[in-house]
């Protein structure tokens, strides 16, 4: 199902990066699920999945992404203006969820979201809700990318490091320049040589870590073969483990 969404907010990070607030009425979602954005080209409907940014229970879905050149939808996304109109799905789906994490004694003390790009949404909305505070004693966002203004929502970023000083826990990875505070180094580089855990201090651990991993297909892939080789495994309903993951295209 449908509905017409009306675009209320538009945010550039950098000239292919933007934020996308869209007035729409759909149904309650969980953090961390993703909605499709859709339009009709040549009588065919073109529609993409894009994760949900903002928290449940607001009054508009929110969406981060990135113009493509050659993709089919997301340089029409980019050309959206406020007052603009997009199909918008009612129902928002996926599992990579904080719900899907085992409670009790398998749940860990430590959960770690690793994302790159555009794929540090789903980890925004879900520290926009209580229940990684509530639930674990420290949360950990790992954001890769390449350059410095590809990090976005560096404001919300900044006010849960003020709300939570003591948990919250910011390394972000940014590897085709320098900037201060940051490791210059791919996610997937800085797991394998432990600077990841030296900055963070705290150790990956099937006894004390969940691991959200979200992104490219390629450092999704590496970054559960380096987890798994530290013992950790894979989350399933059946068979509970330590490792999420949700692959971006």
């Amino acid at each position: 199902m449908w509905t017409t969404g009306k675009i209320i907010e538009r945010v550039d990070w950098n000239d292919k990066l933007f934020s996308l607030r869209i007035a729409a009425e759909v149904a309650p979602f969980i953090a961390g699920q993703f909605i499709k954005l859709s339009e009709r080209q040549d009588d065919k409907r073109i529609a993409r999945a894009y994760s949900l940014v903002n928290p449940p229970g607001t009054a508009y879905v929110e969406v981060l992404a990135v113009a493509v050149e050659e993709g089919a939808l997301s340089p029409k996304l980019h050309t959206l203006v406020v007052g603009d109109e997009i199909q918008v799905s009612t129902q928002a789906a996926g599992f990579m969820t904080l719900a899907e994490i085992p409670r009790g004694e398998e749940q860990g003390k430590h959960l770690w979201f690793l994302a790159t790009g555009t794929a540090v949404g789903p980890f925004i909305s879900m520290m926009d809700t209580d229940e990684p505070w509530q639930r674990f004693e420290k949360v950990v966002l790992v954001y890769g990318v390449r350059h410095s203004d590809d990090l976005a929502y560096l404001d919300k970023i900044r006010q849960l490091q003020q709300r939570y000083p003591e948990q919250f826990i910011y390394i972000p990875c940014v590897t085709r320049q320098r900037l201060a505070g940051a490791l210059d180094c791919r996610i997937t580089a800085g797991l394998e040589d432990g600077r990841i855990e030296a900055v963070a201090g705290l150790t990956l651990s099937a006894t004390d870590s969940q691991v959200m991993i979200c992104g490219n297909p390629e450092m999704v892939s590496d970054a559960q073969r380096i987890l798994k080789d530290r013992g950790l495994q894979k989350n399933l309903r059946r068979a509970p483990g330590q490792i999420t993951v949700e692959k971006y295209w």
